[in-house]
């Protein structure tokens, strides 16, 4: 007797509730830094430039591995790829969780960036094994799942260090991590791997990661304890030349790990510029913020243990998440310069208002959310209005390019801001003086509000492309008729 079919709708709910616990742990391990980057520093006995390594060291992973991550999934499966992928991220969890100083640490952080392939996987399993119909409903719960993750780890991570060691905000997600892979490498049923004629770019890969880290590591030893010219200029033809060496492999590439190409488009570039631009800010915002909170209260601290300033960190979180979900809405509601405009201005006034105001901690509260408002609904308007002014089937290659400027932004964001206050450092404690924060509220301000030059240059750019495709559809017209 032959056995009945099972449902595939069935099967696809079922591994729907296995991505959505494996996207929950991810983000929750992806977040639980940000409120204990003091408390590891304090811990691990780093500054703040190297502080802010921890952080960034999972953005670069990220950076290098979101654009790869579908290309590996469409090639050998969704299935396959992810439970490898999760097997880095494990172990990095694993390696963080038993670090008993700053490189291992930093290591683990580095396998973790693998999880940002979790994502784009997850949409090809699910597109894969849900009818049609129910997809869109399933890629909006793993997005929703990964985003309360993040919103949960913020919040867990201080109970956990408190309670147990900060050594289990790693372990246990690492936990959870685990346990979902299984139940997804059971559950998931294996989707076919598809042709593909071009192969990975992994010197592009090599090359840009080689790039961000010799660049943010470098930063740190210039801004900490100091390098004498002649290393500082190595340092720089280095990151010049991985830097140079992957624009050109990029551009050569068959199959690139980001279409540079795409730039020519304005829509593209000036999305791209701009993104940056509005990240970067963002970014020290991110970082200055919880050394603010975690300094000792008889400076101009707060003296803020980590389940304090996990819970002062969510309202920015909520109001980041928020916008990111309105931020396309509000592009085409209110035009995309206007929503620019908006978010730059409305940053820049809120760290010029913290140059002054940040005595208490509810200034800084509503400094956070106001500047995630901004970025998220800008970097989304941005995203969207560059994805509307493209063919389709350019859409994977605007999109990737957008998400890796999203990441390095952030990145030198927060690693400018751990420089500034290393640079600022008070000589008898080591500790950042007061000044040092203003000069990163001025520096972050100045940032965001470079963003209405850039708009306005673009606006004059693409009216000047508008102005040449109009002259050249009329020549052709001309011609046209001519020759009838």
């Amino acid at each position: 007797m032959s056995q009945a079919p099972v449902s595939p709708v069935r099967i696809g709910r079922l591994s729907i509730g296995a991505l959505g616990t494996l996207a929950l742990a991810l983000g929750t391990l992806q977040t639980v830094v940000d409120p204990a980057l003091p408390l590891l520093q304090r811990q691990l006995g780093v500054s703040a430039g190297e502080g802010a390594l921890v952080s960034n060291i999972v953005l670069v992973t990220g950076a290098v591995i979101a654009p790869v991550a579908g290309k590996l999934g469409d090639r050998y499966g969704g299935k396959r790829v992810l439970v490898r992928l999760m097997a880095l991220v494990v172990a990095g969890g694993l390696l963080a969780s038993l670090a008993t100083c700053l490189p291992v640490l930093l290591l683990g952080q580095a396998l973790q960036g693998f999880m940002v392939g979790a994502l784009p996987l997850s949409f090809i399993l699910v597109r894969a094994h849900l009818p049609a119909g129910e997809s869109q409903l399933g890629i909006g719960v793993v997005m929703a799942l990964f985003t309360g993750g993040a919103m949960a780890g913020t919040l867990v991570a201080g109970p956990i260090a408190e309670a147990l060691s900060w050594h289990w905000m790693f372990a246990l997600p690492t936990i959870v991590i685990v346990v979902a892979t299984l139940a997804v490498a059971r559950l998931m049923p294996h989707d076919p791997p598809g042709p593909s004629d071009h192969r990975i770019d992994w010197a592009g890969v090599l090359l840009l990661s080689g790039a961000l880290l010799v660049f943010m590591t470098g930063l740190v030893r210039v801004t900490g304890d100091g390098l004498p010219p002649l290393a500082v200029g190595a340092l720089a033809v280095l990151v010049a030349g991985l830097a140079t060496g992957w624009v050109v492999v990029e551009r050569r590439s068959a199959a690139p790990m980001v279409n540079l190409r795409m730039l020519a488009k304005p829509a593209i570039w000036s999305a791209c510029l701009l993104t940056f631009v509005v990240t970067t800010s963002f970014g020290m915002v991110t970082f200055l913020l919880p050394q603010l909170f975690a300094l000792p209260a008889d400076g101009h601290g707060f003296g803020l243990d980590t389940t304090d300033i996990g819970l002062l960190l969510l309202p920015g979180a909520i109001a980041g998440a928020v916008s990111d979900s309105v931020g396309g809405l509000a592009g085409r509601r209110f035009g995309l310069r206007a929503v620019v405009i908006a978010g730059a201005v409305g940053t820049a006034v809120a760290m010029t208002a913290l140059m002054a105001l940040h005595s208490t901690p509810w200034q800084l509260v509503i400094a956070k959310m106001l500047a995630a408002t901004a970025a998220g609904v800008a970097t989304t308007a941005l995203l969207t209005s560059a994805v509307d002014a493209i063919e389709i089937k350019d859409t994977g290659i605007a999109t990737s390019l957008l998400v890796v400027t999203r990441v390095i932004g952030i990145a030198l964001g927060v690693q400018a801001g751990g420089a500034i206050l290393d640079a600022g450092a008070d000589t008898q404690t080591g500790l950042p003086s007061e000044a040092a924060f203003v000069t990163g509220f001025a520096v972050a301000g100045l940032v965001a509000a470079s963003s209405l030059l850039i708009v306005r240059l673009a606006k004059v750019r693409s009216t000047q492309v508008r102005s040449e495709q109009i002259r050249d559809t009329k020549l052709r017209n001309t011609r046209k008729g001519a020759q009838a």
